[in-house]
């Protein structure tokens, strides 16, 4: 048993904080078996880690990003979404058949998550089997956890991206067996990129894959308005965006990531909400990308289940602090015009990156009983040591880095730097 002390933040519901002034978490073997204060009395001969004046708060977790991209982040931003795609994005992922290339940037892009202290994630690779396999062999050496697929794509491509359905299928099947080496650290999620880079036959059978393995399922959707109409070009057969997915098996039961979801329909909220798909909620791309302001307000008023996520490199920055200022100053802007969806408040913007997001991964991004002990360790700002714990907590998420972290756990255990 470990007592973790300091000054302890975290969300055990959406709307408040919960907080103990030099408290303590107890852990063992990873797990919390409780927090709160005074509990070097109650475990007496447990060893304590004593942080001080030190904030604790959970990890962040990032349910949507692009590993590959790292490299091109905060590049192509006077583009939408689909010349963006076209002109920056597909030829940076073509450099990952090269597999050296792939290992010098996988590196790379994972010590900078574990710089910004986003310990578990959730990320899209290539097409290529063989850097997916990197990606999986360098996080699982990192002791960071995540969720990885590798890309689908057999239309409406680049020539040196668009595969073949078949090879598509077979290099999907090789790479679920693959993962089952990394387990311990990596899970396989099926991968298709969005509707109009996957034909119906491909979507047909990987929804049959995710079937016959129990596993998730990650994709866009409704990110951008020429995206959109593309679709319903793409597939009249269909209602909407949403029900092309549905339809080709590819919206799982809890168990699917959909990402931007800015122009949902009625129905297709209702749709995601009894399916309960999680909306992966990427403020700073849909800005950069001009993709739009996804009504996050509106989408909780109504029961949706909501992470805030980055999406790099449609993001420029992968910091997680920065993507909860921007959902939360982007709240503020749709209110100016929706006086009805009031703007999130810090207690929730940190709340849907950490437990809510931390959800995907199962008991994770609290501090209450049975969760992960997934933690970091805030430096004590001396400048701002009268404010309270939340105060101290808002200065870093509004103006904090990567040098404000001093300590990093996952399942309890400290996580150094990676490939240093």
């Amino acid at each position: 048993m470990k007592l973790y002390k300091g000054n302890i933040i975290f969300t055990k519901v959406r709307t408040e904080f919960t907080m103990y002034e030099q408290g303590f978490i107890a852990v063992k073997a990873g797990k919390i078996i409780e927090t709160g204060k005074y509990l070097d009395k109650k475990y007496p001969n447990s060893e304590i880690i004593d942080f001080g004046q030190q904030l604790i708060i959970p990890a962040f977790n990032d349910v949507h990003l692009h590993a590959p991209q790292f490299p091109m982040a905060g590049l192509g931003f006077d583009q939408e979404l689909l010349p963006w795609l076209q002109k920056y994005t597909f030829p940076m992922e073509a450099k990952y058949e090269n597999t050296n290339y792939a290992l010098d940037k996988y590196k790379l892009f994972l010590t900078k998550l574990w710089e910004v202290g986003t310990l578990r994630f959730v990320a899209f690779s290539t097409i290529h089997k063989e850097s997916t396999i990197i990606l999986m062999d360098l996080i699982s050496q990192s002791g960071l956890k995540a969720f990885v697929g590798k890309v689908n794509m057999d239309r409406n491509s680049i020539a040196s991206l668009t595969e073949l359905t078949e090879d598509s299928v077979r290099d999907t099947l090789a790479l679920i067996e693959a993962t089952k080496k990394f387990r311990e650290n990596v899970q396989y999620i099926v991968t298709p990129r969005f509707v109009p880079s996957t034909s119906v036959s491909l979507m047909k059978k990987l929804g049959e894959i995710a079937d016959e393995f129990d596993l998730p399922v990650q994709s866009h959707l409704s990110e951008n308005r020429k995206e959109v109409e593309w679709v319903k070009e793409l597939h009249p057969e269909s209602k909407n965006y949403t029900d092309v997915y549905q339809k080709y098996g590819l919206i799982k039961k809890n168990k699917t990531i959909m990402a931007h979801c800015i122009y949902l329909s009625e129905e297709e909220r209702k749709l995601l909400k009894e399916e309960k798909v999680l909306v992966a909620h990427c403020p700073q791309s849909n800005a950069d990308l001009s993709s739009g302001i996804m009504p996050l307000r509106k989408y909780l008023n109504e029961g949706l289940h909501c992470a805030i996520a980055s999406d790099v490199a449609g993001a420029h920055v992968p910091d997680m602090n920065r993507h909860i200022v921007e959902a939360i100053q982007t709240s503020k802007l749709w209110w100016v015009n929706h006086p009805k969806d009031l703007p999130i408040k810090l207690s929730e913007a940190f709340f849907l990156a950490t437990k809510s997001s931390g959800s995907f991964f199962g008991k994770v991004g609290s501090f209450e009983k049975e969760y992960d002990f997934d933690a970091l360790v805030i430096k004590e700002d001396v400048h701002n040591s009268e404010r309270t714990i939340s105060e101290q907590l808002e200065k870093f998420i509004y103006c904090g880095d990567d040098r404000n972290i001093m300590h990093r756990y996952v399942c309890g255990k400290e996580i150094r730097k990676p490939f240093s």
